[in-house]
């Protein structure tokens, strides 16, 4: 902070107090102008007399109070000027005298004019005035003091919200300080109406009362009234132009700059803060949207970084279908979320076993990262114990002790359907770990059998021994289907669910069809099923067909 800078934030409200006093003052002898009851010569004497006291003396006045009011302001700015620690305290407190700030100076402003309008009538009547005159200091001193202060706040809100609210709070929150007052918008209006209209004219009626003489022809009186009429008339007029000048920038202002950064905010761009500078509705307005923004920020950092866990995952499953002798094999995984905890994959058993193959699709319980993590761990685990000796029920063992361990804490689990099946034996064992039991489909006799068999989830019981089935005899052209619960739960708008007898019909039509075809044909048939229902679960199967 410069120090011209630091000499300007300390003292530009004082001196932008001053001036709009000085407006008033000056207002009092415009509105003076060729009145048609002038006072005598002795009380122009006194006026000036008392105008040379009292003016001084409230200035005065007026400079002390502040003073005593921005002491918290003043060592605040103190403090950053000479680069020193600011207590917490001394901030809030500085921030809380800030904005309450133009309400005091014009409470003290309109003090001294309700002072202005006792002095003078008094010290008239002491002197023997009239009526009219001491009618019109009272009346004149009110009416000025209104349309001062009214003044006087706007000009101190425009100085506060364009110098100095962004230096005390360049992050916003002046909605949230506490021990503050504010204005509304409809009271700031309110205030511009009765400043720029209903006091010239309660002005003008003044001006008619006070000049009505019974013994002055009606030519004669409009001569009168004229220099006054047109004065208040362009008095009025300017401090309309004036104030709304004021009142409508400190409105459009803030607006301009909320729609500025909206604007941003609708082309994607999050990089942008409103600048808050008031405490009333658009303040809190533009406090709400900088706390959208940097929401939405944050989703978009989020939306990358599941963009970026969606194409990894992508590589966790497979990239091609196997080509193996004797089998037609498809899959497919379709997640609900960006990431999902479905998984599907084939197993190399290792080259002394040739002629065999593993198949495994299992459910993450849950959706998103952390089930996309379990899924990813559960994947490696088998893949790296499939490379070891063993059945695939120590297989599946092993890879439960190793997952409980790891998931004991979150209280997640997954079902597995692991398979192997042996292309010269013409067989199939498989370990059903919770997931729902593989679809076996025969078509020449135009039977199905549920390859069922007892076993937990992974990642419940780290002891959990489990057990192996076999079918034999594998004939040309009949199809196991493994999938997953997201298929048969899927439900419509009508609230009803898709079903097993639905998927049944889809494998029995589509017998004579490729591994392939099948899956496609299950996944089009949900998805018309749900039409536009969005989907709740993950959707994964694997075909396979054999063929020789």
């Amino acid at each position: 902070m410069t120090k011209i800078k630091f000499y300007r934030l300390k003292n530009q409200m004082l001196f932008f107090n001053f001036i709009a006093i000085t407006i008033g003052v000056l207002a009092v002898f415009i509105l003076s102008y060729r009145s048609i009851s002038p006072p005598t010569e002795e009380i122009e004497r006194l006026t000036f007399r008392l105008a040379l006291f009292f003016e001084p003396l409230g200035f005065m006045f007026i400079v002390f109070v502040t003073l005593i009011f921005e002491h918290p302001i003043r060592r605040y700015l103190n403090l950053v000027y000479c680069k020193e620690p600011i207590p917490r305290k001394i901030e809030i407190k500085a921030r809380q005298r800030l904005l309450n700030q133009p309400f005091f100076m014009i409470a003290i402003d309109f003090l001294l004019w309700l002072v202005a309008a006792a002095v003078y009538p008094m010290s008239y009547y002491s002197y023997n005035a009239g009526e009219m005159i001491i009618g019109r200091a009272l009346f004149q001193n009110i009416l000025i003091g209104l349309i001062t202060t009214t003044a006087a706040f706007f000009i101190l809100e425009f100085v506060l919200q364009k110098m100095m609210v962004p230096y005390f709070f360049p992050n916003g929150g002046l909605y949230m300080t506490p021990k503050t007052l504010r204005i509304r918008i409809r009271n700031r209006l309110a205030a511009l109406i009765v400043a720029s209209n209903l006091i010239p004219f309660f002005a003008v009626i003044a001006i008619l009362r006070g000049t009505y003489r019974a013994d002055l022809d009606p030519a004669k009186l409009l001569d009168l009234l004229r220099p006054a009429l047109l004065t208040n008339a362009l008095f009025g007029i300017s401090v309309g132009i004036g104030l709304t000048i004021l009142v409508s920038g400190n409105i459009t202002r803030p607006l301009k700059e909320i729609i500025r950064v909206l604007k941003r905010v609708r082309d994607d761009y999050f990089d942008q803060k409103v600048r808050v500078t008031s405490n009333d509705e658009i303040g809190y307005t533009g406090d709400v949207i900088n706390e959208m923004t940097e929401g939405l920020k944050e989703r978009d950092r989020m939306r990358h970084s599941l963009e970026l866990a969606k194409e990894v995952q992508q590589h966790f499953l497979p990239d091609s279908d196997p080509q193996l002798a004797g089998l037609d094999i498809a899959g497919k995984s379709i997640y609900c979320d960006r990431t999902g905890g479905d998984y599907y994959d084939y197993l190399d058993m290792g080259d002394h076993r040739e002629g065999k193959i593993g198949i495994v699709v299992g459910d993450v319980s849950g959706h998103g990262i952390p089930s996309a993590l379990l899924m990813a761990s559960a994947r490696s685990s088998l893949r790296q114990r499939a490379l070891l000796s063993g059945s695939i029920a120590q297989i599946v063992s092993d890879v439960n002790r190793q997952l409980t361990r790891d998931v004991e804490e979150s209280g997640r689990f997954m079902t597995l359907f692991c398979s192997e099946i042996d292309t010269h034996s013409r067989s199939i064992r498989w370990v059903r770990a919770g997931h729902d039991p593989a679809i076996f489909y025969d078509p020449v006799t135009n039977t199905f059998e549920e390859l069922k068999g007892p076993g937990l989830a992974l990642g419940v019981d780290v002891d959990w021994r489990y057990e192996e089935h076999q079918k034999t005899g594998l004939q040309n052209g009949q199809i196991i289907v493994i999938g997953t619960d997201g298929i048969w739960e899927a439900h419509n708008s009508e609230g009803g669910t898709f079903g097993k007898e639905s998927l049944l019909e889809i494998i029995r039509q589509h017998a004579l069809v490729s591994a392939q075809e099948i899956v496609s044909a299950i996944i089009n048939a949900v998805n018309r099923f749900r039409k536009d229902v969005i989907p709740e679960d993950d959707v994964t199967l694997v075909a396979i067909k054999v063929t020789g």
